[in-house]
């Protein structure tokens, strides 16, 4: 479970948003909204161990992520899969490549073929063996979004993951998440709109909105 308690985050002397509490356990899906500005991506940085909070904690199974206990802190991020508006990929590498390459920094296996297999459920099969530099934006934020489909990871913080999508795509990674917290995964993500997470199978998963407000 992933708890957080009464965090607040300050910048330039002012709060941004009132302080918040809320919790994700498995197979919940949380949608993160707030106007512009608000810090939903600065709360984000916050829970993934990014950035400081001003106040508050953010435990990990009733533990809080701090220095005092690093074995708590390990946990959760080897089950962790953060993706923000960076999407850390290497611009002289191929689709394929990044993806083999993260694997193999994070120490995981990946074969090409379900490298490949992720690629194709992101439309990037034709792009995949081309220099990331010469895809569009929305094909590069599909080569990151390729990463769900063979991260072990059990928690999803997603920033924005709908943006720059077509409508095929979209429905792919809508399919995508709602499996994901079908099978027991958590998933927390921003988006600027209402997100239904459908199945392949039609069937919808319940998303709770989780509100910043402005302080």
């Amino acid at each position: 479970m992933l708890t957080i308690s009464n965090i607040s985050c300050v910048r330039g002397h002012k709060p941004l948003f009132t302080p918040l509490s809320f919790s994700l356990q498995a197979g919940q899906a949380l949608h993160l909204e707030g106007d512009n500005g608000v810090g939903k991506t600065s709360l984000l940085r916050i829970i993934c161990g990014l950035s400081p909070a001003d106040s508050g904690e953010v435990l990990w199974n009733g533990h809080a992520l701090t220095r005092q206990h690093p074995e708590v802190v390990e946990a959760f991020r080897a089950t962790l899969c953060y993706m923000g508006h960076n999407l850390s990929l290497k611009e002289d590498l191929t689709p394929i490549e990044n993806l083999l390459f993260e694997a193999q920094v994070a120490g995981r296996s990946l074969s090409h073929e379900k490298g490949m297999d992720a690629l194709r459920k992101m439309g990037l099969n034709s792009r995949a063996h081309l220099p990331l530099r010469v895809l569009s934006q929305g094909q590069k934020r599909r080569t990151a979004l390729a990463r769900l489909s063979v991260t072990a990871a059990k928690l999803w913080v997603l920033d924005e993951p709908f943006v720059a999508l077509d409508a095929h795509s979209l429905d792919n990674l809508r399919a995508l998440l709602a499996n994901h917290v079908q099978q027991g995964g958590m998933l927390l993500f921003t988006s600027h709109q209402a997100v239904e997470l459908l199945q392949t199978n039609g069937h919808a998963i319940e998303v709770q909105p989780i509100r910043l407000v402005a302080a």
